[in-house]
């Protein structure tokens, strides 16, 4: 069920429970008005039938035909005295409130032979009281479907403006981040349309963002191919190449012990360079050091061999209390300094180099400093 039929379903059920609260005041306060106006006609009804008992000729029609709850009505001979009876809608009423109307009936027998009828006649009160219920029930039917109306007026609005957000969701989701609502309307459709703008421009530049950086990684990672393809064929494959022609020159000169002996120097001197560009290459790709050694020793070690290969003084100084950190994290931060200090070996020409790795709090700082042209 939708939430228009919801709140229908609510207003006529306040609706009907007003209009009977109001129906059962009105009917309670029409008794209490019935039955005064019933006893003051009761007392009409008992002093004309004394005084036509006394004088029948007092007993006119123009008096009669004047009265208000009072029925006159001249008998035939041998007829017997009607009860009112009343058809239609508000018979009903008339039962409710008068369930004994014979108790304000008099009927006279007059000196000269004729009879007549004196009653209580409750018609123009059951009149009354109907109309009363009927304008009632009408102005709770006019209040009711004005009440609709507005509420689907209302409803619908506030709808329109939950399908348009809707259709823009749909379209967010199926990546269509440029979508915006228009800023028209009521104060809270403007509030909501403002925050949904900022949130698809947030999701756009968070968009081209991630696509930035994983332009910024491919690079990377095609660099680094680029780089280790490099490194195989001009250094690696080079001492290979060598090693093997110092072994089939091995196989030629095996009957010359100084050429073999030389042969073999030369040889171990490629395997060597050959094991040091291994563990180089090894080391660029991972740093294996940060599985054998906590995250200061490893600092310290790198700074030394960068120290020993660019002859470049370098200070560092860790934080006594370093927090327990994940192997990702100590890999960035890893990566991080030796792109620091490679870049500061490449471009700053700098002389002296100070590395602070500071523990304050929650927080894990890594400050590099050099005197050259490079920055932080």
């Amino acid at each position: 069920m939708s939430a228009l039929w919801r709140i229908n379903l609510w207003v006529c059920g306040f609706f009907a429970l007003v209009t009977l609260a109001c129906t059962v005041l009105l009917m309670h306060q029409a008794l209490e008005d019935v039955a005064r106006e019933l006893q003051s006609a009761e007392a009409v009804v008992e002093y004309l039938s004394e005084t036509t008992a006394r004088d029948s000729a007092s007993l006119q029609p123009r008096l009669t035909q004047s009265l208000r709850h009072v029925r006159v009505h001249w008998l035939a001979e041998g007829e017997q005295a009607p009860l009112p009876v009343r058809e239609g809608l508000d018979a009903w009423l008339g039962r409710l409130l008068f369930a004994d109307i014979r108790h304000g009936t008099r009927v006279l027998d007059l000196a000269d032979g004729r009879r007549v009828q004196i009653a209580v006649d409750p018609r123009d009160e059951i009149d009354e009281v109907w109309d009363s219920l009927q304008q009632l029930l009408s102005l709770c039917a006019m209040a009711l479907m004005v009440s609709l109306l507005t509420i689907r007026w209302a409803v619908r609005r506030g709808m329109g403006l939950l399908d348009e957000l809707l259709r823009a969701l749909q379209q967010v989701c199926a990546g269509q981040l440029k979508v915006r609502l228009p800023t028209q309307g009521l104060p809270e459709a403007r509030q909501l349309a403002v925050h949904f703008n900022r949130m698809t421009a947030a999701l756009e530049h968070a968009s081209a963002d991630n696509a930035r950086l994983t332009q910024a990684l491919l690079a990377v990672q095609e660099q680094e191919r680029t780089q280790l393809a490099q490194t195989l064929h001009d250094d690696l494959g080079q001492y290979l190449a060598g090693i093997r022609a110092q072994a089939c020159l091995l196989r030629l000169v095996a009957d010359q012990p100084e050429t073999v002996e030389r042969t073999v120097r030369e040889l171990e001197h490629n395997c060597e360079h050959l094991q040091r560009g291994f563990r180089a290459l090894v080391h660029n790709l991972y740093p294996v050091v940060l599985q054998h050694l906590p995250l200061a020793e490893a600092f310290a070690l790198l700074v030394e061999q960068w120290q020993g290969r660019q002859g470049i003084g370098c200070e560092l100084r860790i934080s006594a209390q370093l927090p327990a950190l994940s192997a990702p994290d100590k890999t960035h931060l890893y990566r991080f300094l030796q792109e620091a200090l490679t870049n500061i070996a490449r471009h700053a020409d700098a002389s002296q180099v100070r590395v602070r790795l500071q523990h304050h709090g929650a927080h894990l700082r890594l400050l590099v400093r050099d005197n050259g042209r490079g920055a932080e």
